[in-house]
């Protein structure tokens, strides 16, 4: 008895847990997240490393399953080392409802499960794998988050017959064809309603669907797979309306949920810390901010950032998607306690769209005043105070710069394939203060229009990079690494015109990055938007007489600053100087 104890308590004490329970310790692996150029990749979409996940692909149809992975990122980690980008970040790690209506979750965007990893992307070890190999290689790994709803997990029984009905009313010449589903019924501010042939009967209840071959079962954690988890209210039909911004469901049945609640912000802290922790992942893309409170946000970050610093990480960065043009809006989310910073979308609308993508057409594009106009509001918009215990740096000095993401149409397709205007757009996103983010293929001119058509398959192009956008952009990358003008320099508007036609200086824009952290580097950015002609103007710069600049992107082009620190200059068509100190 005695000998059968001991082997009982050897077999206890001396058991090793298994390698995806095992801790995982956290380090600090950014110094300054200025230094960092992102690339955004959509899992699913970028490299198919192991066919044993595969099942649900359906290969060629864009709003399925193609089969990419996270051991297909780690076979590719050099390929984002040549482009010279230095952070990735991947699409939600989490387990979804797999399909809905013959639309699959390759993105990630429909959560059912918090706690476990999405099985079409692999396991925990091989998300640790990942994230172990790319810090290898200094590459840091930011994760895709969504608070904001869950995946299509109940339906609003209005019927109370216990399962999802769809309703087609009217006969389309009388009275005009209506529809309505139990799955995604219209907003109600009373809450989804009952319905009988008498009238309204309360609130419909919510039933938590069953179908575990799909994953469309009750969520977790344990307090998401609770109806008063939701508000209830029903698809959002005015996002103007602050009660629907806030409370509506998104259309395609992703359910709000009741972020207000103590034990649901705990829940999301919790969940996602977690996610850190077993990685040592580096940082959090947030989805959907606008349709959280601020509140959330105002104990969401603090939390996480103490959690994680407590364990040996700091200078973890959040930043949010508020999918809106409206610049005093974006800021507001970067107030005390909320985002280190946010995407920069008043931009893409103001600038990468309305500036850049129109070059095509002179009568459509605008002057580039507009960009110094905006970079004005952002000084006043968006806090000038680093957040606590945060990154370290103010939100209106790292803005997130992008040209176009997952849920916009790529740069091509709405420029019509203006390429020479898109690697003037780069040239832009790569020297402007901030952080760059660079959707995945757009170094390979990817040119789909919007979602799913902008979620081009990778792997099939081979990984091409011979082409003149790859190596524009990996031209850019070494410039912009080489000198700390360009990533940590303040800035100064030199010249911004309102002239997009045939006025000597149409289409010209310039800046100088110097002073702040950048030492006595200097970089002097002049680009011209106009795709007709060449552009000339004379600048006043900081530099003294006699100084010599070369242009970084082309070799052999040299200027020389006159008296005053005048420089003439001139730039052809959709061409760009990035002038440094020799």
């Amino acid at each position: 008895m005695r000998t059968l104890l001991l082997l009982s308590l050897c077999f206890t004490a001396c058991l090793t847990p298994p390698p995806d329970a095992a801790p995982v310790p956290l380090t600090t692996h950014v110094q300054d997240w200025r230094d960092e150029v992102i690339y955004q990749v959509l899992v699913d979409r970028f490299a198919n490393g192991d066919v044993n996940n595969d099942f649900g692909v359906q290969a060629g149809h864009l709003s399925r399953f193609q089969g990419g992975d996270w051991r297909g990122l780690e076979n590719h980690l050099d390929y984002f080392e040549r482009l010279g980008v230095t952070t990735l970040w991947i699409s939600p790690v989490v387990r979804n409802v797999d399909t809905d209506a013959d639309f699959d979750a390759y993105h990630g965007y429909w959560a059912q499960d918090l706690m476990e990893p999405n099985p079409h992307f692999g396991d925990l070890a091989d998300l640790r794998s990942l994230v172990n190999a790319a810090h290898r290689k200094n590459l840091k790994v930011v994760l895709d988050i969504v608070t904001n709803h869950m995946g299509q997990v109940f339906f609003y029984d209005q019927n109370l017959n216990g399962k999802p009905d769809v309703y087609i009313g009217g006969s389309g010449s009388s009275s005009p064809v209506s529809r309505s589903t139990e799955f995604d019924p219209d907003w109600d501010s009373r809450g989804v309603q009952v319905t009988t042939s008498l009238g309204v009967a309360g609130r419909a209840p919510v039933t938590f669907f069953d179908l575990p071959d799909v994953y469309r079962q009750r969520p977790r954690p344990e307090v998401l797979g609770r109806a008063d988890a939701y508000h209830g209210f029903g698809r959002t039909l005015d996002y103007e309306a602050p009660a629907q911004l806030l409370m509506g469901d998104f259309p395609g049945g992703l359910k709000d949920v009741a972020t207000e609640l103590p034990e649901v912000r705990e829940a999301m802290v919790d969940a996602y810390a977690r996610w850190a922790e077993l990685a040592d992942l580096d940082g959090f893309r947030i989805d959907t901010v606008k349709h959280v409170e601020h509140g959330f946000w105002q104990h969401f970050a603090p939390a996480v950032r103490e959690r994680l610093s407590a364990k040996g990480k700091d200078r973890f960065l959040m930043f949010g998607e508020a999918f809106d043009g409206r610049d005093d809006l974006l800021g507001s989310f970067t107030q005390p306690g909320e985002m280190d910073s946010v995407f920069y979308f008043s931009q893409k609308y103001v600038v990468y769209a309305d500036v850049f993508e129109k070059a095509h057409d002179a009568n459509a594009q605008r002057g580039t005043s507009q960009i110094e106009w905006l970079w004005n509001q952002r000084k006043t918009n968006w806090s000038n105070t680093p957040q606590p215990n945060g990154i370290g740096l103010a939100p209106s000095r790292v803005p997130v710069n992008f040209i176009d993401n997952h849920d916009t149409a790529r740069f091509l397709f709405n420029a019509r394939g203006d390429v020479a205007a898109l690697r003037n757009a780069l040239t832009l996103l790569l020297t402007e203060e901030g952080l760059p983010c660079i959707y995945y293929g757009t170094e390979l001119d990817f040119f789909g229009g919007n979602d799913p058509a902008n979620r081009e398959v990778m792997w099939t192009t081979g990984f091409d990079s011979t082409g003149a956008t790859w190596q524009h952009v990996a031209r850019l990358n070494m410039v912009r690494k080489q000198h700390a003008a360009l990533r940590r320099g303040d800035t100064k508007v030199l010249f911004s015109t309102t002239h997009t036609q045939t006025e000597p200086d149409a289409g010209l824009f310039a800046f100088e990055r110097s002073g702040g952290e950048a030492g006595d580097d200097f970089a002097l950015v002049v680009l011209n938007t106009n795709g007709r002609q060449t552009s000339r103007v004379q600048l006043t710069t900081s530099r003294p007489a006699g100084s010599m600049l070369v242009d970084a992107m082309t070799p052999g082009v040299t200027l020389t600053v006159k008296a005053g620190g005048l420089l003439d200059v001139e730039v052809p068509a959709q061409g760009a100087l990035v002038l440094v100190k020799p």
